[in-house]
């Protein structure tokens, strides 16, 4: 855990999920920039005197919890498309002994529900990628007005002039600060004469050629892979295994029943791997799983869209396998697959930690027997990681660039 000293105060961060020698902070220069600005400026009245309906202000993209932690007293709503981020500024806000009803979590699908009120405050960290805040700046351009105060921070190497651009398209005349430890601030005012922006998420994309003539993929905007399926979800599906036996009828013409398979779909994305499991198996009942609200209700609308609303599914936000956002949690070694592309990247840092966590949760989640099956770069050796936890990893397929494995549960 490390100390955050800002004007604010001192906060005491950690980075979630707790891993051993992680030597990334809870927060970045971005965050401390953007509270020294405020101290210095005129907060709008309406947020320094809070209101008792809905929050006037609003942290978008706020991570680890470093700027809700820091404001909490001004009552904010913090939205985000990662789950995550909830669990590390609920840990946070109780490490420094904060009522976590101060600060209210919201997923990013959330920012245009008709209730939302008028917001006066607006701070938002730039995200990685663009579409997102593209969505964003056109959900919450609506509830903005003439005298809103809005606020971007982020490292200078991620801020673009496309980055301005959208500021100045969906909210009005924008400008930036100097870099200060290669961090920079965006000032936006709103503008109401502008035309209104519709955000074009989501999107709807036709896979037919790799999953078979009609086949949709919805994806929102903070979905890999938005506009095509990539290469290694096109190879992983066509080495997908058929898995359980369908029903069948006997020689004496006798229906025998089929054999049903509990099925989790890992880090889910936009459910194409999922759906293609489905298809194979059509006994087999699919949990998507992922930390993105975004991603799980891609996953939904991929599912609906090809096999309607009768088909048995599950789709759960969650950090982890066993910490569900709403519903039960996975049962442990009760899952006979697991499907798994695990991402590279967890922001903007790379490494291997998601991985590992992914595959250590699958084990646990899996029966005797069951199976998970995973795709990965080459270079990424993620065999070696498999066979320390499971004992054992075959290599399926591979190509040029990409490796399917599968390993078993003892």
């Amino acid at each position: 855990m490390d100390s955050l000293d800002v004007p604010q105060g001192r906060f005491e961060l950690a980075r979630y999920p707790l891993r051993k020698n992680d030597l990334l902070r809870a927060w970045d220069a971005a965050d401390e920039l953007l509270l020294t600005h405020l101290d210095g400026a005129a907060v709008p009245a309406a947020v320094a005197e809070g209101r008792d309906s809905e929050p006037s202000l609003l942290i978008l993209n706020g991570g680890q919890g470093a700027l809700a932690v820091a404001l909490a007293d001004l009552r904010p709503q913090m939205a985000s498309d990662s789950f995550l981020d909830h669990v590390a500024t609920t840990e946070n806000l109780r490490h420094n002994s904060i009522p976590g009803d101060l600060v209210r979590l919201t997923s990013t699908l959330e920012l245009d529900a008709a209730d939302g009120g008028p917001l006066d405050l607006v701070l938002i960290k730039i995200p990685k990628s663009s579409a997102l805040l593209e969505d964003e700046l056109c959900r919450i351009a609506p509830r903005l007005h003439e005298r809103s105060v809005v606020i971007a921070a982020g490292m200078a190497k991620h801020i673009h002039t496309s980055t301005l651009q959208l500021f100045e398209r969906i909210v009005g005349p924008t400008t930036t600060s100097h870099s200060v430890k290669k961090a920079r601030l965006i000032f936006c005012t709103p503008d109401r004469s502008l035309p209104a922006v519709t955000s074009p998420w989501p999107t709807t994309i036709d896979v037919g050629a790799d999953l078979g003539a009609g086949t949709t993929v919805v994806n929102h905007a903070n979905v890999f892979s938005r506009e095509r399926l990539d290469i290694g979800t096109r190879f992983f599906i066509e080495q997908l295994p058929r898995y359980g036996r369908p029903p069948a009828i006997d020689a004496e013409g006798d229906v025998q029943p089929g054999e049903p398979v509990s099925v989790v779909d890992l880090g889910c994305g936009n459910g194409v791997v999922g759906l293609a499991v489905a298809r194979n198996n059509p006994l087999a009942h699919v949990t998507f799983v992922d930390e993105s609200f975004m991603a799980v209700a891609s996953a939904e609308a991929t599912f609906r869209a090809n096999l309607g609303p009768d088909r048995a599914a599950r789709f759960s936000v969650g950090d982890t396998l066993f910490h569900q956002a709403t519903g039960d949690p996975i049962e442990r070694g009760g899952v006979d697959l697991v499907v798994n592309n695990p991402p590279f990247h967890d922001d903007h840092a790379l490494g291997d930690a998601v991985a590992w966590q992914m595959f250590t949760e699958a084990h646990g989640a899996l029966r005797s027997g069951g199976e998970l099956w995973a795709v990965g770069n080459r270079h990424l050796a993620y065999h070696a990681k498999l066979k320390r936890i499971f004992g054992n990893c075959d290599i399926v397929a591979a190509n040029s660039k990409f490796v399917v494995f599968r390993a078993v549960r003892s």
